[in-house]
Order: structure tokens, then C-alpha cells, then sequence
């Protein structure tokens, strides 16, 4: 065996292995929403109230997200591939479990189960893919990777709906059996070695070699220390802050329709399909991963540069949203649910003022949603191989608590100033985020010169015969 076989599979062998963690990517997401439209049936079924049934997914999502951080730790440590597939039976057998569930605390604890097993998916599949992806297109995988995750949660949200409105069990079961299939899956992905895709790793895998680094508990300030982990991090309460407050979108724009005359059934139909169709705009995320791609290889900052900016100026067009009025061609039978839609789409059309607004709203989501997969491929590029898990577990913990945080609070604004006012105030949770991406353009050259020196000094030494070999290049403690 070569030592390039040796260091990166064949062509479609990686083809095979990055599909496989983007489709995993994306079950883990269907899997954390199934049970919120459920919320109804789950209840009935068991004879609780619904808050007792959403303090379960709670303790789902909270355990998913801290699990998550353990599970990264351990997969920095070992066998990251061994590490997935006990998380993925682990989650796979929490949601069969979930299908047998008759009282509040079974369900309570099948739904821990999976969330245990849920967290190794996202952190662990993180470092593997990261080595998976030169630098050169790697905000663009990272992204279709990202991506994945927004089409599992919307996957997850219609299955519960079709499957599950007369047996809320079914849409579990259907899931238990995709998350077996996925294991299987696992067994003919590639073994991807840690670093496998960094040039400054390049020299010694060709000489034979192997990056044998692990993390320690020593690295743990080490990476904390790092000043772009820190603005990445950050910036990530401030952001889910305000991302969290557009998961109410639908009601404002109910609220809109409603103001206008049409009963509360076709305003719940439009709010969610507007919504949906503007979402649908994340997916030009991967014009933003291709930008960052290109300007990165011009200046180390440009990856944080895109995100800074993208995300500052997204603002004003969230706000003007916000306020923006609809205008709307809707059929006279509002009780034609297709015809209601139908409706909505044509307005686009023939009404201008919709059409200026669903612009407005994509261009925001565009811009928004650059951060992401340069959020992800900065993350990777400021840390070694061994770190990448472990600070990708932190900061999905530190977004998992402001989203939560975001769309509690921004009810209780709601309250008080309106549905238009309060939610345009939570867009302005995006301008610290944006200042501190501008910020981490500032730090970040300094540390990918410091983890590309450190890497080549490893990578000088790993190649050396044996009798040459000096002193194993560990990073230096932080100041």
C-alpha cells in the first residue's frame, strides 16, 4: 500500500464517505425534530399535558448538546469512526425505544437515550469530514455538510406531519430503521487519517507516516486560549440569539394576514409557507462558502471577512422585513388549502410589493447565511486535528444556549411590544456577531501561521528516520 492510499482513499471511496456523514448529518437533525409536532398526540397518547412532553425534548436537546462535548473529546482522543457507530446505534436504539414508551418517564428516558447517542453524531462527524477536505474547497463541503442539517430538521418536521398524524409511533419506527441502515453505512467509509488533508501535513504522509497526536486535558486551555476560538465561539450566542427569534416568523406574518381580513386558518397556511419559501434561501449559503474559499486563498482573513460582512449587513434587511406589509391575491374559498397556496405563490407575482419583500428576505437570508461554512472551515483551520472535535462541541453548546435562549425570550417581547417591533429588535443581536467575525479576521492570521508551523515542524519530524528523530513538537502554553 502506497503511502498516498495510505493517507487519503480513492476519489469515490471520498465521494461515498462525505455523503454518508452528510446524510448522518441530516438524520441526527430528523431525528431532534420529530417529536415537537407531535407535541398533541404524544400527550394524549400518554395522558400528560403538552408542557410535560416539551420539557422531555428539552432534556432531549440539552443532553444532545452536552454529550456532545464528551463524545468530541473521546473522538479526539480514539477511533473516530468506532465512536459514530456506538453513537448511532446508541441514538437509533433511543428512538425504537421511544415506541414502546406508555408513561412520561419512559419517554423521558428514551428520548436521554437518544440524545446521548444524537451528540456524537454532529461533533465526531465534524473532525471527520474537516480531514475528509483540502483547504482549498473546504468552506464549500463544509457547507453542503451544514446544509444538510436545515434539510433534516425540515425532513424531520414533514415526516412527523405525514406519518404521524394518526399513529405518532410510525414516523419513530420509520426512523429506527434508516439510523440501522446508516451503521451499516459506516462500515465501507474510508478510515480517514487525523490531518489527511492538511499540505503542511503532506510530507509526512509521504514518507509513511502517521499524525499520532492526541488531545490531553493539558490541550484543554491551550484551545480556549486561542484567540479566534474565542470570537468564533462568541459570536455564536449573539447569533443564535436572533436566529432563534426567526423560528417565529410564521406568527408574525399570520399576524400580517390577519390584519388584512382572512381568517386565522389561511393566515397560519401563509405565515408557514412564506416562511418556508424564504428559508429556501439558506441554501445560498454555498455562494458565501465559495467566496470565502476564493478570498481565503488571497488573505488569511477572508473567511472571517465574509462572515463580518454578510451577517452586518443582513441587518437592515431583517428589520426592514420586519415591518415591510403583504399584499395578497387569495381565492374567495379560503377552505382550499392548495388554492390558499396557490394564491400566495401567484401574489408573488402579480403583487409587487411581495415580490420586493420575498427579494429583500432572500438577499437577507443570503447574506446570513454566509457565516456558516466559513464559521465551519475557520474553525477547523485555527486548531490541530486533534482539537477540532472538541472546540466544534463547544461551540455548537454555546449556539444550542443562545437559540434556546432567543426563542423564549423573544415571546415575552412580543408581549409587550408587538410582533413587527419585538422581533426587529432581536436582529440586532446580529451586530455584535458581526463585529466579532471582523474581529477574528484580525486574530486569525496569526493563528493559522501558528498551526501550519506547528504541523510542519510535526510533520518534519514524523518523516525523519528513526535515529534522527529529536524531541516530539508540542504547542506552546499559552501566555
Amino acid at each position: 500500500m502506497t503511502s498516498a492510499t495510505r493517507r487519503l482513499p480513492g476519489r469515490a471511496h471520498r465521494i461515498y464517505t462525505v455523503a454518508v456523514f452528510i446524510v448522518l448529518a441530516a438524520l441526527d437533525n430528523v431525528a431532534i425534530a420529530l417529536p415537537p409536532p407531535l407535541l398533541s398526540p404524544i400527550s394524549d397518547d400518554l395522558g400528560v399535558g403538552e408542557p410535560a412532553v416539551a420539557s422531555a425534548v428539552a432534556v432531549n436537546l440539552l443532553i444532545t448538546a452536552v454529550a456532545a462535548v464528551a463524545w468530541a473529546y473521546l473522538g479526539d482522543r480514539s477511533d473516530r469512526k468506532r465512536v459514530l457507530m456506538v453513537g448511532t446505534l446508541l441514538w437509533a436504539a433511543g428512538v425504537g425505544a421511544t415506541t414502546y414508551a406508555t408513561t412520561w418517564l419512559a419517554l423521558l428516558g428514551t428520548l436521554a437515550l437518544a440524545g446521548v447517542g444524537l451528540g456524537a453524531v454532529a461533533s465526531v462527524g465534524f473532525s471527520v469530514v474537516s480531514d475528509l477536505v483540502s483547504p482549498r474547497r473546504r468552506a464549500l463541503v463544509m457547507g453542503l455538510w451544514g446544509l444538510s442539517q436545515g434539510l433534516g430538521t425540515l425532513a424531520g418536521t414533514g415526516l412527523a406531519g405525514i406519518l404521524g398524524a394518526a399513529d405518532w409511533r410510525t414516523p419513530f419506527r420509520v426512523l429506527t430503521l434508516v439510523g440501522l441502515a446508516a451503521t451499516v453505512a459506516y462500515l465501507f467509509t474510508a478510515r480517514i487519517s487525523r490531518g489527511a488533508s492538511e499540505p503542511a501535513l503532506q510530507r509526512l504522509y509521504e514518507a509513511g507516516g502517521e499524525y499520532a497526536h492526541r488531545i490531553s486535558r493539558a490541550d484543554l486551555p491551550r484551545i480556549a486560549a486561542r484567540r479566534t476560538n474565542w470570537w468564533l465561539v462568541s459570536q455564536g450566542l449573539t447569533a443564535q440569539l436572533a436566529f432563534g427569534s426567526l423560528v417565529w416568523l410564521p406568527r408574525l406574518f399570520q399576524a400580517k394576514v390577519e390584519d388584512l381580513g382572512y381568517a386565522r386558518e389561511t393566515a397560519i397556511i401563509v405565515g408557514s409557507v412564506f416562511t418556508v419559501l424564504i428559508f429556501a434561501g439558506g441554501a445560498l449559503s454555498l455562494v458565501g462558502a465559495m467566496v470565502g474559499d476564493r478570498l481565503q486563498r488571497r488573505t488569511p482573513r477572508g473567511r472571517a471577512m465574509v462572515a463580518s460582512v454578510g451577517v452586518l449587513a443582513a441587518v437592515p434587511l431583517f428589520v426592514a422585513l420586519c415591518f415591510f406589509p403583504l399584499r395578497l391575491d387569495l381565492p374567495i374559498d379560503e377552505t382550499d388549502r392548495g388554492a390558499v397556496v396557490a394564491g400566495l405563490l401567484r401574489s408573488l407575482v402579480t403583487e409587487p410589493l411581495m415580490l420586493f419583500t420575498f427579494l429583500t428576505a432572500l438577499v437577507a437570508m443570503a447574506l446570513i447565511s454566509a457565516q456558516s461554512p466559513n464559521w465551519y472551515a475557520l474553525l477547523v483551520e485555527v486548531n490541530l486535528p486533534e482539537h477540532r472535535g472538541t472546540a466544534f462541541s463547544v461551540g455548537n453548546l454555546v449556539n444550542g444556549v443562545g437559540r434556546t435562549i432567543g426563542s423564549a425570550l423573544v415571546v415575552r417581547t412580543f408581549d409587550a411590544l408587538g410582533y413587527a417591533l419585538g422581533l426587529a429588535l432581536f436582529q440586532l443581536f446580529f451586530i455584535p456577531t458581526g463585529i466579532m467575525y471582523w474581529l477574528a479576521s484580525r486574530t486569525a492570521p496569526r493563528d493559522l501561521a501558528e498551526v501550519d508551523n506547528l504541523l510542519r515542524q510535526r510533520a518534519e519530524v514524523g518523516a525523519a528516520p528513526p535515529s534522527q528523530r529529536p524531541a516530539p513538537v508540542t504547542e506552546a502554553s499559552p501566555s
